[in-house]
């Protein structure tokens, strides 16, 4: 399924820890325009719930997630 998402734009996380991967997702979410998808990349194990929470919280829509030898991978959909 993800396969097939093409981001607007990317953001490393790995090797960060809270608060930071949702700071920089944030951040970079703004950097892009409405209906576009961001990817996030994290190693954080608390990322999983952080990001998620976050982006239900803001109101964007998480189309894709990848959990592969400790790396996240979040598709993020920008929603306003």
């Amino acid at each position: 399924m993800t396969g097939k998402i093409t981001p607007a734009r990317e953001v490393d996380c790995v090797g960060l820890f809270c608060p930071m991967p949702i700071s920089r997702t944030k951040e970079e979410i703004e950097q892009i325009g409405i209906g576009e998808i961001l990817r996030v990349e994290a190693d954080d194990p608390a990322a999983e719930e952080d990001i998620t929470r976050w982006a239900k919280r803001a109101g964007h829509e998480i189309v894709g997630f990848e959990k592969e030898e400790g790396i996240l991978t979040f598709y993020i959909r920008r929603m306003k």
